[in-house]
């Protein structure tokens, strides 16, 4: 008896079995599509439409040329995301015969593909190439793909669910190859996991660059060995005077190992001479204001300053450059710069020279913030343009790049209005619309050849936690990734804002908090996740 049981049992699921994949074989009659109005942020370069249909299912495969790892991983990588959204179980590089569409990774040597950042997307009904020259290509391919996927299974087409994505023909690259976010964790502490999550965002929408403040008047956020009283001391307290908290080597290697796999660089930023009360406290002797240090809890900026005319100071300098640098794999090294008031202009670009050969001896590329463009610094070190275009221009002079990041238009610290439950307004509100429609490729008349990228930062001083941080950058930070992006000449308000209105779904399914606003047409959400309350 229980011999013809499982006899029995075993002829039904073979049944099943020839049932589901006998009608994967038919031909299934897609709605028509048009995948040039699918709603990309950033914006890609070039879409074709076919007006058909790529049956996303339970028969979907994924596979990689032989012996890529670095592509199998961003194969991997996609397969993780489709089962976050759909909960199917897409295999990479199976052995098992396919029974239906196939998702292919391509490593292509095609000369329209010659950006390391590059990537074409070819959907017909039957297969998904994605062509780069890179993985890094593939994996902002990736992030076009994943905006293609419906929120919503199609359950009309078949017995079992299908996402339909519209066929066609994407050809993408980026114009800027620095596409970057700031954020502030020396005023406000954040922590490792909050730092992912940013990751997690930033990285859907193209940006490639996390520049972490690591230090400031209120809080030094990161472990040096060899002066360990900084975190001890320096870390110990925030604006407000809350806890302050700071990131081990270990952690801070979590976080870059992190960001490696979404593609990103961490820019770690020491601000210096200004900006240094943290470390003074923690290490008297570094002081230069002729002040007695005490931690510091307030928002006053201006008052703090190395001594610029100490080996002391050098050789401190020397020492978290050389910490730092190890454990940083990206090519920059952000030594602040920016409101040294104190300090006396002669001693201040006597400093900058000398902590721009630190940098250097320890194999790094020199960013500073757009004053540092009055020292005598080399081509290769780079100006942050956020207030005053005169430095900025001096950089140019010697050749300089320029990463972009005007307060007035790129600060993601600003308040949207006068509503705003968060943020300062020192250089003027920025509504969505307003950080959007400036161009950095003719603002102040910064020549395009001179400019490196774009960088949107976010400082913490009226921010305590991750809620609170995604409300201040979302849904700007979405706006600033199209402008490091998309050329000009295919950027629109008008479009965008449509665009944006359909991102809510994306928010939401990740649970950011992000700001209502009233410019934008939201798509209602109705696949069952609360919106998450503006705090």
């Amino acid at each position: 008896m229980k011999a013809n049981v499982v006899n029995f049992s075993l002829g039904v699921i073979s049944f099943l079995l020839l049932v589901s994949c006998g009608e994967k074989k038919r031909e299934l009659n897609f709605p028509e599509t048009n995948l040039e109005t699918t709603a990309f942020i950033p914006k890609p370069l070039q879409v074709t439409a076919t007006k058909d249909g790529f049956a996303l299912d339970q028969f979907t495969a994924i596979s990689t040329a032989k012996n890529n790892s670095e592509f199998e991983a961003v194969a991997s990588f996609l397969a993780e995301k489709i089962k976050g959204k759909t909960n199917l179980n897409i295999p990479v590089n199976s052995t098992i015969e396919n029974k239906g569409g196939t998702i292919y990774f391509k490593h292509s040597t095609d000369e329209n593909l010659n950006t390391k950042e590059a990537y074409r997307l070819a959907i017909s009904k039957d297969s998904v190439i994605l062509s780069a020259n890179t993985s890094e290509g593939a994996f902002r391919g990736v992030q076009t793909f994943r905006q293609l996927i419906p929120e919503k299974a199609n359950d009309t087409l078949a017995s079992y669910p299908i996402w339909t994505l519209p066929t066609g023909t994407i050809v993408d690259r980026p114009i800027y190859e620095y596409r970057g976010a700031m954020l502030d964790v020396a005023r406000h502490f954040f922590s490792v996991q909050d730092v992912k999550k940013y990751i997690d965002l930033l990285a859907y929408y193209k940006y490639n660059v996390l520049h972490l403040h690591l230090s400031d008047d209120q809080g030094w956020r990161i472990e040096i060995k060899s002066w360990p009283k900084l975190t001890e001391i320096g870390g110990s307290t925030e604006v407000g005077g809350g806890p302050g908290g700071f990131y081990t080597q270990d952690d801070y290697k979590e976080i870059v190992s992190y960001a490696a796999k979404h593609y990103m660089t961490i820019v770690p930023e020491i601000d210096m001479p200004g900006h240094t009360n943290a470390a003074s406290v923690s290490y008297p002797i570094l002081n230069g204001n002729g002040k007695t240090p005490k931690l510091y809890t307030g928002m006053r900026v201006g008052f703090s300053t190395l001594d610029t005319r100490k080996d002391t100071v050098y050789q401190f300098i020397d020492d978290v450059v050389r910490e730092i640098s190890a454990i940083t794999p990206g090519p920059y090294f952000h030594i602040g710069g920016d409101e040294s008031d104190v300090t006396k202009k002669e001693d201040y670009l006597y400093f900058v020279k000398r902590v721009e050969q630190i940098v250097q001896k320890h194999n790094k590329r020199l960013i500073g913030w757009d004053e540092v463009g009055q020292a005598d610094l080399s081509a290769t070190s780079i100006s942050q343009f956020w207030r005053h275009a005169d430095f900025v221009k001096q950089a140019i002079d010697k050749k300089m790049k320029v990463i972009m990041s005007p307060a007035n238009k790129a600060y993601l610290d600003m308040k949207y209005d006068s509503l705003s439950k968060h943020g300062l307004k020192w250089a003027g509100f920025i509504p969505v619309d307003a950080g959007y429609q400036w161009h950095p490729e003719d603002y102040e008349d910064i020549p395009k050849e001179s400019i490196l990228g774009i960088e949107a930062p976010l400082w913490s001083e009226t921010i305590t936690n991750s809620n609170e941080l995604e409300y201040l950058a979302f849904p700007r930070a979405i706006g600033y990734a199209e402008l490091g992006w998309t050329p000009k000449e295919n950027r629109n308000w008008e479009d965008y804002k449509i665009r944006l209105a359909n991102q809510s779904a994306y928010l939401e399914r990740m649970k950011v908090n992000y700001y209502n606003s009233p410019l934008i047409d939201w798509k209602k959400n109705d696949f069952g996740i609360e919106k998450l309350k503006d705090l």
